[in-house]
């Protein structure tokens, strides 16, 4: 069984270079932004901060480049990020966030993007030698993506990998008595519109972490196989009042006291601004949640 080190972050495991780095940033952020973005990179050497699960804790943050501090809302005591909620949040590029030390895309152990069954849009159920089921709120989402280098137009023919931990905060792959799952992970192909959908469960909120769900974008369905490929990685914020209504419930008893501990002000990920990174959401507990997101990359 696989342990992780909390203490580690996965910065190296996501850091491919200057040879890979320069020429995208010069090409989709431009110069000022590269200046800016190696400040930044310096401090985040020192402010590392953790991802992991209620029982096993540990992302670090590797927020790249250009968001401006202090946006407004935040979580409790923060101003109320569901009066952000809105699915029109392709206004500006996407900013890059850690993929977390539990990717499964290779970077950091498994790679769970080469099996066989890992294209699919149910992703509550494991595949392959296990067919077990995550249980919780279920989650239905969409996601448009456009790209931001050719006018913000729709991302046709691309492919989006999307994985979050579990009811218990754990995550398939490398959490204790999850490492022979592979749910809550999946990609799907994007089609005209730049859209997927998924069909999920809503995640725990665990020690230290803001409630989120990770993602990555490839350039094609055939590409999306290893993170080396990828051309974004970041997060979705949940809303907080959607997340306390989930809470509430049978399961996530420990969500509601993890979230009561964190903001989206305090969080070592969205700290530093997250206006373009909360979906909107609707629905309920007992019938389900709808989430839609839009971004540009």
């Amino acid at each position: 069984m696989m342990r992780v080190d909390h203490r580690e972050t996965d910065l190296e495991n996501h850091d491919r270079g200057l040879d890979y780095d320069l020429p995208r940033l010069l090409h989709r952020r431009g110069m000022l932004k590269l200046v800016a973005g190696v400040g930044l990179a310096g401090a985040s050497l020192i402010t590392l901060g953790a991802c992991g699960s209620a029982t096993s804790t540990g992302e670090s943050t590797s927020s790249s480049g250009g968001r401006p501090a202090d946006k407004p809302g935040g979580g409790p005591g923060g101003g109320g990020p569901d009066s952000m909620q809105t699915s029109d949040t392709a206004n500006g590029e996407l900013p890059e966030e850690t993929g977390g030390p539990f990717p499964g895309d290779g970077s950091n152990g498994a790679n769970v993007l080469n099996q066989s069954g890992i294209v699919r849009r149910d992703i509550t159920s494991s595949f392959g030698s296990s067919t077990t089921k995550a249980e919780g709120v279920p989650l239905n989402v969409t996601m448009i993506i456009n790209d931001f280098a050719n006018n913000k137009s729709p991302l046709a023919g691309g492919a989006v990998y999307v994985w979050h931990c579990d009811r218990e905060g754990r995550y398939s792959l490398y959490s204790q008595g999850t490492t022979g799952e592979n749910y809550l992970r999946g990609v799907q192909e994007t089609d005209d519109r730049g859209q997927v959908r998924f069909t999920t469960i809503f995640p725990a909120c665990y020690s230290g972490r803001w409630p989120h769900i990770h993602f990555e974008v490839y350039p094609s369905l055939a590409k999306a196989t290893n993170s080396a490929n990828k051309i974004a990685t970041s997060q979705m914020a949940l809303p907080e009042a959607t997340c306390q209504a989930v809470y509430a419930t049978s399961g996530y008893e420990e969500s509601l006291s993890n979230m009561s501990r964190v903001s989206l002000k305090t969080d070592n990920v969205f700290r530093d601004g997250y206006d373009l990174q909360i979906p909107a959401v609707t629905g309920d507990p007992p019938s389900g949640y709808q989430l839609t997101f839009s971004c540009a990359v």
